[in-house]
């Protein structure tokens, strides 16, 4: 079974930055994908960014057009536990959601928790 840790959730002003950490551990993987999905108050969970990570390199990085020049997503791994970070700059309110860090491997996809990202003046 995967273990996914979310972290860096909070509450800021429009136009500022945060940073979601996912940690994920307990198997040993050759080859992922992360990535992570928010879901808004009475809306449907949407895709917001996904990286594939092989025998040390990144590849097949894909951001939702709503995010794309503002959100970036990166992956490393370190002693078999993956960690995928979203940057996250010039927050909008519509940027408001739980978001959610998965990471699909060849023992399917599993998911985080959830992290509140709320942006409001």
């Amino acid at each position: 079974q995967v273990q996914l840790e979310e972290s860096g959730g909070g509450s800021v002003q429009p136009g500022e930055s945060l940073r979601l950490s996912c940690v994920a551990s307990g198997r040993v993987f050759n080859s992922v994908t992360m990535g992570w999905f928010r879901q808004a108050l009475g809306k449907e969970r949407e895709f917001v960014a996904q990286a594939s990570w092989t025998d040390g390199n990144m590849f097949h990085r894909s951001t939702a057009a709503s995010v794309k020049g503002r959100f970036t997503l990166d992956i490393a791994e370190n002693n078999a536990k993956y960690r995928a970070v979203l940057e996250m700059s010039s927050l909008k309110p519509e940027d408001t959601a739980v978001y959610y860090c998965y990471i699909d491997s060849n023992t399917g996809r599993d998911w985080g928790q959830g992290t509140q990202v709320t942006v409001t003046s």
